[in-house]
């Protein structure tokens, strides 16, 4: 008998150290799930820039005035910033901004009305961008929803045309799955389906080592479609492939009240312009 109760007790101390070895051995591979599943943004969250400083890194900001041109302070804002003081930013120089309105085909700015009424009601010109997610639905698709929910655009002198946010996928593969010439497809099917829609050619906004990369530096929308390139440095470096200058420059992420601050490349006389097509 005593053989046997020391028997059961060897059998229950194994039985006892299995059972706090197997929680540590599941929840490795459990954990490192979770930190993946963490890593990864909630779709609709994405915002112009985001991926800026992960892949292209940031440097100093612009020091002065281009001796090209005068340079027009804008922003560009999201449901990041919620409410925004439209008064402190004109007071601040700021005079054009654009607002995010759309995200694939399911997402639209719950800050929208705000954003972009309260821009044009001090007195800016302001335009919508759309966030771009190719794995998603059609460049067309996502073109007539972006239209549909505050991306349109009309000659009052205060609408610049919609722009087309195409950079880093915060959601997954950087190039949303897509081979290069697949890339510049699906750009050409929103771009042509944005202009069927409102006569007007959209901003393309986008960073140049991403351009590179996901499009092969294609070359073709720089007779047709405005650049707004980013790069948080002191300079704009090196532009995509087919431009010859950038109409926008968003140059920082830590600006004053918004922190996403751009150049415009001219006068308010060429965003006045850029906006009465």
């Amino acid at each position: 008998m005593p053989v046997h109760r020391s028997g059961k007790t060897l059998a229950g101390a194994a039985l006892a150290a299995l059972a706090l070895l197997l929680p540590l051995t599941l929840s490795g591979p459990a954990s490192a799930a979770d930190a993946d599943a963490e890593s990864v943004p909630p779709r609709g969250s994405a915002y112009m820039g985001m991926g800026v400083i992960e892949h292209d890194g940031q440097g100093g900001k612009p020091g002065g005035i281009s001796i090209q041109a005068v340079q027009t302070e804008g922003v560009d804002v999201s449901s990041h910033q919620g409410n925004v003081a439209w008064s402190t930013l004109w007071n601040s120089g700021v005079k054009w901004a654009y607002v995010k309105a759309t995200e694939g085909t399911y997402y639209k700015n719950p800050y929208f009305a705000q954003q972009y009424n309260g821009s044009y009601n001090v007195g800016m010109i302001r335009g919508a961008y759309h966030f771009a997610t190719p794995d998603t639905t059609t460049g067309a698709a996502q073109a007539d929803y972006f239209v549909n929910n505050g991306g349109g655009w009309s000659r009052d002198g205060k609408t610049l045309p919609g722009a087309l946010d195409i950079e880093w996928n915060p959601y997954g593969s950087t190039c949303y799955g897509k081979t290069q010439s697949g890339m510049v497809a699906w750009i050409r099917d929103f771009v042509n389906r944005y202009k069927y829609r409102t006569g007007r050619d959209p901003v393309i906004y986008t960073a140049t080592s991403w351009w590179k990369q996901c499009t092969g530096n294609y070359s073709g929308f720089g007779s047709t479609n405005p650049l707004w390139v980013a790069r948080y440095a002191s300079t704009v470096g090196e532009l995509p492939a087919g431009w010859p200058y950038y109409t926008m420059w968003q140059y920082t992420s830590s600006g004053p009240t918004v922190g996403d601050h751009n150049h415009f490349n001219g006068d308010l006389s060429r965003v006045q312009a850029l906006a009465n097509g």
